[in-house]
């Protein structure tokens, strides 16, 4: 066999355009103007709606507030939030100023957080006045600025400082398509955990994949109500909720905190039709004593990843909701940007 000679599989369906020189917070609100008025993050905790005017303002006002602080095109700011409406306008805020962002669970350790902050070169860490004590020791001995997104301790900054910036001072950012703009951390099968080095275009490619072009399959549409349950620390959530989710101009209804009575309470409330989980909450779902209780027929689609879902609780829930597909996702150690999904 020739070395040279090369073997190229095509798909039956359209080849999908992917944009090559746009930046990562750009694509995904390339079609802002067709919803600028519509939701775009419902905060299921207290029922905060921003519309998608909302969110690309204050994420020019978070990349402002950012260069005021100190932030440069290149630095990591690290992310240790539940999810959401501030985690997703930290990182597209610092996907404008050219900024990377790293994410880590709330539930983490001090030494497991300082860890991941020194590994990443965190120069800012946002989080809740909660979660301050886990840190505050680490940012005092590094000199890392401390940030909360709701009460601020002495020696924390607000997320104000961020949100309430000009969004006319953001500063010009000479992007390349190869700029790093996430550093998620896994372990994938074996070891410590690792930064993982994804760019705009790849960020760009694989939501493509999943959201544009013409596959019947993984089709979200504007008018979705895309449930986010899941933590926006993992790439699951970040990539194949919130990234896809503003692509197509859907709805995200985002719960900080699992809970399967409130869980199915917004689900009716907001008509979700889009219902990405993990096998332990499909498990919760289907037996839940409750679910008779609740109109759930806006679904039509439950995605379960993270893990393989058995047969026995995949029939379960198909007899539950006959009128949606269920599929599952398997995202590979090699790191996530590679989905495969069944239906």
């Amino acid at each position: 066999m020739n070395p040279q000679e090369e073997f190229i599989f095509r798909s039956k369906l359209p080849d999908i355009y992917i944009p090559k020189n746009l930046p990562l917070h750009s694509y995904v609100l390339e079609n802002l103007s067709k919803y600028s008025s519509k939701p775009c993050l419902i905060n299921g905790a207290n029922g905060d709606v921003y519309t998608y005017a909302d969110v690309e303002l204050t994420a020019r006002r978070v990349a402002s507030g950012l260069n005021k602080i100190g932030i440069q095109q290149g630095d990591v700011i690290m992310l240790f939030l539940p999810s959401s409406p501030e985690f997703v306008l930290a990182f597209l805020g610092a996907s404008h100023r050219g900024a990377i962002t790293t994410a880590a669970n709330p539930f983490s350790t001090p030494a497991e957080l300082a860890k991941h902050a020194k590994a990443s070169r965190a120069k800012l860490l946002i989080t809740q006045a909660c979660y301050y004590e886990k840190v505050k020791d680490f940012a005092r001995e590094s000199d890392v600025k401390v940030m909360c997104v709701d009460s601020a301790p002495d020696g924390c900054l607000h997320f104000s400082e961020l949100t309430q910036a000009d969004e006319n001072e953001v500063p010009q950012v000479d992007f390349s398509p190869d700029d790093v703009v996430a550093l998620p951390y896994s372990s994938g099968t074996t070891g410590l955990p690792k930064g993982v080095m994804l760019t705009h275009k790849g960020l760009i490619t694989s939501v493509a994949q999943q959201v544009d072009g013409d596959n019947p399959n993984l089709y979200f549409h504007s008018e979705d109500v895309i449930l986010c349950v899941l933590p926006m620390f993992h790439i699951y959530a970040l990539n194949s909720i919130m990234l896809c989710g503003l692509r197509v101009g859907a709805s995200i209804l985002i719960m900080p905190k699992f809970d399967i009575g409130t869980l199915l309470g917004l689900i009716e409330k907001y008509k979700v039709s889009i219902a990405p989980v993990v096998p332990p909450v499909m498990l919760a779902i289907a037996k839940s004593p409750d679910l008779d209780k609740h109109d759930l027929s806006s679904l039509r689609m439950i995605k379960s990843g993270g893990a393989p879902l058995g047969k026995e609780l995949e029939d379960t829930v198909r007899a539950k909701f006959p009128q949606a597909r269920l599929g599952q996702v398997c995202m590979p150690p090699s790191f996530f940007l590679h989905h495969i999904y069944s239906f």
